[in-house]
């Protein structure tokens, strides 16, 4: 099978006419011929199929393809390949035409906005005024800014001779969320004061300035004015020059109830009572450093605090809900420790003279990094001694070190276009755990790393549907998409392997150098490798462009044979794609490192692959010995061993001789290579069966993810039985040491294992689990005990996975009584594992009722798609209420999650078709890539299923009898 980007230029199918042939004497040279008739931006978009036979033994025969029919939608191309007679017949369907986008001309540039805002609580509008000093660059009768679902009024210009212009006319485009005043004659080049006044809606989209639901100290229901700006929801709260390049000041002033909190940015410099009505009060903030307009905060709401001051000297403040502001003291002790540890890593003082963190009951993602004034999730801030778990704990201390990481490394240097967002997100990634890491030792997060980011990253990136870390970006609907595991994971991991590369001191001594040369501005990523160059003396811009520019990794090929006492290993690259194909002809420079069997837990050689192929020579190595690649899973890539190298390395991993973090990457190493056809799907289950002695909690995790992806795949059988008896099995002894009660004295990491390895055993049907499942939580329910937190998730979803009717209506009484988000969180959750089906539907219903907030309705349906019985419903209860659910959210992250996990784990072509012929008819902008990435996972399950099931049902009945 081949797959082919779709590109197509407007009114491209009356250009290619039946009969149309794009011939090369090879199928490369008529893939670049096609590819020049399609579009030389092709490469960015996502791939469909094209079913074509190619025997191996054809790889030099001419060939070439001809159009057969044509239409408005599509264009159907017959391949052939001459002489050998083989031929196929490929589809290319038409994806929407790209929306029409340019960016703002830059002829006008803002230099200060004095904002003043008031929003009205009660009938959820609010009114606005700014004043914008700009500068006019080149005459010019039009003014070109930013504005969306806003209302103008009183729009002048006043010059700097004093004269006041009016615009002839005003022009608003939706579409382009654009606003363009022209004026008779052309404005002069100089200073110049564009002043407006606008109103609009606190909208419950939490985009722009929105309204969020909370309940007074006294019971009642009351709204809430808080912003989320980014990534170009700016033009929603004020009209403005709304792109990361086009930084100003801002000076705020806000109008608020006597009795609420306002904040912005800035600290407060002045506060007195309305002029014409007494229960309001006009609060005004000091100017701002030259920033994005992404970055604006405002929040308006009754909040307590508690307050810190760090040790260089910042006042650190944490806002809670009223009567609650004990739940701000972990963030703040986080807090106030992560600013001076910032400081001295980057060698630069914060900016500011304060730091606001606080928590919003309805955010549409985890946290914001406004400069100043981050804004969170309340699970992503509050800790309740009694109630929060340890791993949302570890959960909070890392969004904490990420969020402030931005106050540096995106606001204070900011990427010049979207295009780089990585730049932002991938680094704040790498650098929250460096950040939890010196303040949490105990957490062992850089091992962590490696199964929450570094695996996540790849499972993505393996796809022929993955884009580069650098992926161009125009419309802004097309922003929200990349804000993914590309942009954030695989940012960091390939600036882990960076850092790795380069050594922590000059590393260090480069981010000094770039945030110092580029502070209060805009940079490339060509920026940063530069800064990194200088201080180390490395190719930096050479070998990390190949990372950055290209989509995918590469697969590392090894083999070995012996010259003496010396052991040769043969080292090939080429790109790992899921679907197992070959043939790209990518490259990447990889520094690779080495470990063997003499020194276990260090690096005994590095080299850089630059090249499709090398030779390692390791002396004094013997043939019995084992040898590792990318030790401690730094590398950003996958390593292929032959049998008799990873039979050497499997009795280390069973003695545990090979360190975790080599132990779980052996591991997921062999399970990429099972998804992509390399290997069969049951040399992965012998080696899980190896694990049924491991202690450590990430390698856990590693098998827990292996087991999770098998048990979606295994679930479309009829033997998953089996299957849950295998993973039983595999858990049962570290259930039995672990037991259900904790340890004096026992460590972070245990404790994380606990909840994970019961919640397996629970789910995948161990009697005595489920038995002293319901027993805790009946006793809890009751309360005659309190369940731990740490027990609650899973005690939780075993109860749920085999619940009756009266089971569900405790579940949801116990979700009405919590106060804590986190609680809340963490039954909602858990109601999607039932297996019933009209308790499934119940659980749907519930997620869109008025019980659950907006920012929480996605991961409700979401459980329900986990489970075997609940995928079909919840996809069906999706192109039910698709509508509402778009209408809801008005595109953005938390549809484009939505999607891919409602669709992904199916393994039919049937389904596969479904899923595509729905939304070729119902286009949801923004979401185009995520549906072709499940697309294509979906078809990769079902290859996977069709070429390993009876050998994997084969093995399970074998291990039964």
């Amino acid at each position: 099978m081949l797959r082919f980007p779709i590109f197509t230029p407007k009114a491209y199918a009356a250009s290619y006419p039946s009969g149309m042939t794009f011939r090369g004497s090879t199928l490369d040279q008529s893939e670049r011929f096609l590819e020049q008739a399609l579009g030389s931006d092709w490469s960015i978009f996502p791939f469909i199929d094209v079913n074509i036979e190619v025997p191996a033994t054809a790889s030099s025969a001419p060939c070439y393809y001809k159009v057969c029919r044509s239409s408005c939608s599509r264009v159907i191309c017959e391949f052939v390949r001459e002489r050998e007679g083989y031929s196929g017949r490929g589809i290319f369907s038409k994806m929407p035409e790209p929306k029409p986008f340019e960016r703002l001309p830059g002829n006008v540039k803002p230099l200060h906005y004095a904002v003043t805002l008031q929003p009205n609580l009660v009938k959820c509008v609010f009114t606005g005024s700014e004043d914008v000093d700009i500068e006019v660059k080149e005459a010019t009768k039009q003014i070109k800014l930013n504005s969306l679902d806003l209302t103008l009024r009183d729009v002048k210009v006043t010059l700097a001779s004093g004269d006041t212009v009016l615009p002839a006319s005003t022009e608003i485009s939706t579409p382009n969320e654009m606003v363009t005043l022209t004026f008779d004659k052309a404005l002069p080049i100089g200073k110049a004061k564009l002043s407006m006044a606008f109103n609009g809606e606190l909208n419950d989209k939490m985009k722009g300035l929105y309204r969020s639901k909370y309940t007074s100290a006294t019971g009642e229901e009351r709204y809430m004015a808080v912003s989320q700006l980014c990534a170009t929801c700016a033009r929603r709260c004020f009209p403005c020059w709304d792109e990361p390049a086009l930084k100003a000041k801002f000076t705020v002033t806000l109008v608020v109830a006597s009795f609420c909190v306002a904040l912005n940015n800035m600290p407060e410099i002045s506060r007195e009572q309305h002029e014409s009505d007494p229960t309001l009060q006009i609060v005004k903030f000091a100017t701002s450093p030259l920033m994005s307009t992404y970055l604006v905060a405002v929040v308006v709401g009754e909040y307590d605090f508690v307050e810190d001051t760090s040790t260089d000297g910042i006042k650190v403040r944490v806002y809670t809900p009223v009567g609650k502001k004990e739940q701000g003291k972990f963030a703040l002790e986080v807090a106030t420790k992560v600013l001076p540890y910032y400081k001295d890593y980057f060698n630069i003082a914060y900016p500011l003279p304060k730091m606001d963190l606080i928590a919003i009951a309805d955010f549409s993602v985890g946290a914001m990094e406004n400069w100043g004034l981050v804004t969170y999730r309340e699970t992503c801030l509050l800790v309740d001694p009694d109630n929060t778990s340890a791993s949302q704990r570890q959960w909070i201390a890392l969004v904490v070190g990420h969020e402030l990481a931005h106050q540096w490394f995106g606001n204070l240097v900011t990427m010049e276009w979207w295009t780089h967002l990585w730049l932002n997100e991938g680094y704040a990634t790498f650098v929250e755990f460096l950040c939890v890491d010196h303040l949490f030792p105990e957490y062992d997060i850089w091992t962590q790393f490696v199964t929450n980011t570094y695996i996540r990253a790849l499972e993505l990136d393996c796809l022929k549907n993955s884009h580069p870390i650098e992926v161009p970006v125009g419309h802004p609907s097309e922003v929200d998409e990349i804000f993914d595991d590309i942009s954030y994971s695989k940012g960091a991991s390939v600036i882990r392997m960076l850092h790795c590369y380069l050594g922590d001191k000059d590393f260090r001594a480069g981010m000094n150098k770039y945030l110092t040369r580029h502070q209060y501005n805009n940079t490339y990523t060509e920026d940063l490798w530069a800064a990194l160059k200088e201080a180390s003396n490395k190719p930096v811009g050479e070998v990390m462009s190949s990372w950055t520019k290209q989509t995918g990794f590469p697969m590392i090929s090894v083999t070995s044979h012996q010259d003496g006492d010396n052991k040769v290993l043969t080292l090939t690259q080429q790109r790992f794609l899921a679907d197992g194909s070959t043939g790209d002809s990518s490259q990447w420079m990889v520094p690779i490192s080495i470990s063997t069997e003499k020194k276990p837990s260090e690096t005994v050689k590095e080299v850089l692959l630059d090249c499709k192929s090398t030779q390692v020579v390791l002396e004094g190595i013997s043939a019995d010995t084992w040898v590792k690649l990318n030790p401690g899973t730094v590398g950003y890539y996958r390593t292929q061993y032959p049998p008799d190298m990873l039979d050497l390395l499997m009795p280390a991993m069973k003695s545990k001789c090979l360190p975790p973090l080599d132990r779980l990457g052996v591991l997921d190493d062999l399970f990429s290579m099972v998804q992509a056809g390399h290997t069969n799907t049951v040399e992965v289950l012998k080696l899980l069966k190896a694990f049924e002695d491991e202690t450590d909690y990430t390698v856990w995790s590693a098998v827990h993810n292996c087991v999770a992806r098998l048990n979606q795949l295994i679930s479309h059988t009829d033997f998953h039985p089996s299957f849950a008896a295998f993973v039983r099995k595999l858990f049962v002894k570290i259930g039995q040491r672990l037991g259900w009660e904790a340890k004096p004295g026992e460590k972070h990491l245990d404790t994380l294992l606990r909840s994970l390895v019961l919640g397996q055993l629970g789910l995948y049907g161990d009697e005595a689990i489920v038995g002293e499942a319901r027993r805790r939580l009946g006793a809890h329910v009751a309360n005659t005990s309190t369940l731990p937190a740490d027990l609650r998730s899973p005690v939780y979803k075993t109860v749920m996975s085999q619940a009756d009717e009266k089971t569900f209506d405790q579940m949801l009484k116990l979700y009405r009584e919590a106060d804590l988000h986190e609680e809340k969180d963490r039954i909602s959750r858990s109601l999607g594992a039932t297996r019933d089906p009209n308790l499934i539907q119940r659980v749907l219903q519930f997620a869109i009722s008025d019980e659950v907030r907006n920012q929480d309705t996605v991961f409700v349906i979401i459980s329900v798609a986990m489970t075997a019985p609940g995928r079909s419903a919840a996809w069906a209860f999706f192109k039910k209420h698709h509508e509402d659910l778009v209408d809801r959210y008005e595109g953005g992250y938390l549809v484009t999650r939505l999607i891919k996990y409602i669709t992904e784990n199916f393994a039919t072509e049937d389904m596969a078709s479904e899923v595509e012929a729905f939304f070729q008819e119902r286009q949801i902008p923004g979401t185009e890539r995520t549906v072709q990435q499940s697309l294509e996972t979906i078809r990769l399950n079902a290859a996977w299923l069709l070429r390993d099931q009876d050998a994997i049902k084969k093995y399970l009945t074998e291990l039964e009898g």
